[in-house]
Parts: C-alpha cells; sequence; structure tokens
C-alpha cells in the first residue's frame, strides 16, 4: 500500500526536453513568418504531424500514435490579455479549479514527492451524457526557469495505492501532457506563447472532448 517515487516522478530531463521542444517550435514559427504554415520535419522514427487548424494565434496538429487509433495533439498560441503567472496558477491551483469548471468531480492532490516537487493528482471528470464519468491518476511536476523565461508542466498517468478504481468511473490509464510557457516580457507582464502536447484514452469511440476544448482556447480539461 506504499507509493514508490523511484520510476514515476517527473525527472528533469523530461522538463528539459519539453524546453527543447518550445525552443524547436519558436524557431520553426520565425522560418515560417510569412511563408505559409509551419511544417514539422519528423525523425525516421516519428509519425509526421498534421495541422488541422492554422489561426492567427492558434495552431493545432495531431499526428497518430503506433499501434493504436490514438492521436497525439499539438497546440501552439498565445494570449495577450492575461500574465503568464497567472495562467501558469490557475494550471496549479486544483482548489480554484473546483470553483471554475463545473465538470470536475473529484480535484485532489493525494501525496507529494519531497525531493523533486511532484505531485500525484487525483482527477474526475464529467463526460457528455450517457457515457460514465472519467478518473484520472496522474503524476504532475512544473519549473519556473527564471534564467530562460520559461514555465514548464508535465504530466502523465501513474498508479497509486491510495486510488483504487472506483466501479462508478471508467479510469484513464493512457494519458500524459506537456505545457511550455514563454512570456512575451516578463512574468508578470501581459503576453505568452504556448506549446501543449497531449494525449490519453479516454476509451470511448466518441471524438475526445479535449480536442474541442482546445480548438476553442488552446487548453485541455486538465488545464
Amino acid at each position: 500500500g506504499v507509493f514508490v517515487w523511484d520510476g514515476r516522478r517527473i525527472e528533469e530531463e523530461e522538463l528539459r526536453r519539453s524546453a527543447g521542444e518550445m525552443k524547436h517550435m519558436e524557431n520553426l514559427s520565425s522560418l515560417a513568418q510569412g511563408s505559409g504554415p509551419m511544417e514539422f520535419q519528423p525523425s525516421e522514427r516519428e509519425q509526421p504531424w498534421e495541422l488541422i487548424m492554422d489561426k492567427k494565434h492558434f495552431r493545432l496538429w495531431r499526428r497518430p500514435i503506433q499501434g493504436s487509433h490514438l492521436y497525439q495533439y499539438r497546440v501552439f498560441g498565445s494570449y495577450t490579455d492575461v500574465t503568464p503567472r497567472q495562467f501558469f496558477n490557475v494550471q496549479l491551483d486544483t482548489e480554484y479549479r473546483k470553483k471554475w469548471d463545473s465538470l470536475v468531480i473529484k480535484l485532489d492532490v493525494i501525496e507529494r514527492d519531497v525531493a523533486t516537487g511532484s505531485e500525484v493528482i487525483h482527477w474526475v471528470t464529467h463526460f457528455p451524457y450517457p457515457m460514465y464519468s472519467r478518473d484520472y491518476v496522474y503524476v504532475r511536476r512544473y519549473n519556473v526557469d527564471k534564467e530562460n523565461n520559461l514555465m514548464v508542466l508535465v504530466s502523465r498517468a501513474v498508479e497509486h495505492p491510495s486510488v483504487p478504481e472506483d466501479p462508478e468511473y471508467v479510469r484513464v490509464r493512457t494519458y500524459e501532457s506537456q505545457m511550455v510557457i514563454r512570456p512575451h516580457k516578463t512574468f508578470d507582464e501581459n503576453g505568452f506563447d504556448y506549446l501543449l502536447t497531449y494525449s490519453d484514452n479516454p476509451q470511448t469511440v466518441f471524438p475526445r472532448y479535449c480536442v474541442s476544448w482546445m480548438v476553442s482556447s488552446g487548453e485541455c480539461p486538465e488545464f
């Protein structure tokens, strides 16, 4: 019944890798200015990204996950009317999320890792009728990198002995997301770019409602 952090916590390398993806995206965006949509050049082992929405401040791609019917999604967008710190804090504040998100049934921090600051979260959310509500157990870790002017939040599914499956909900066992925020100026001035890479398996044939959420706001239900 004891949760072992070794092999489950979010490591520094995962944070660095996400930050590197943001830098790569910014380079592509700079090269693509005035020359049409950005095109990814994946390695030979990766599936190509498909651009499915291209707006002024919002681009959405997807690519198939090998060996499944699922897709991984990537959003690159920007906001000009909120500070990076305000936006980032909203992602992290589970108590505040309960107040503004009517889909939340449960959202609690189960355990914290003193060594890295990683947290295990239990999140239960309504799904459209007649589907069962879904529940997620995932580990997350964030970092505010003042030197490189970045904020990073990485999450992925995990098992925890204190949160067994509940027959009222469908447990989502495949889930991961990486969000990186780059302030236009500082953490406390309006304006930032963000990169969100997301995938999960909600075990339903219905289109994932996270996709429509991301299309409209650049976010997914966790955020």
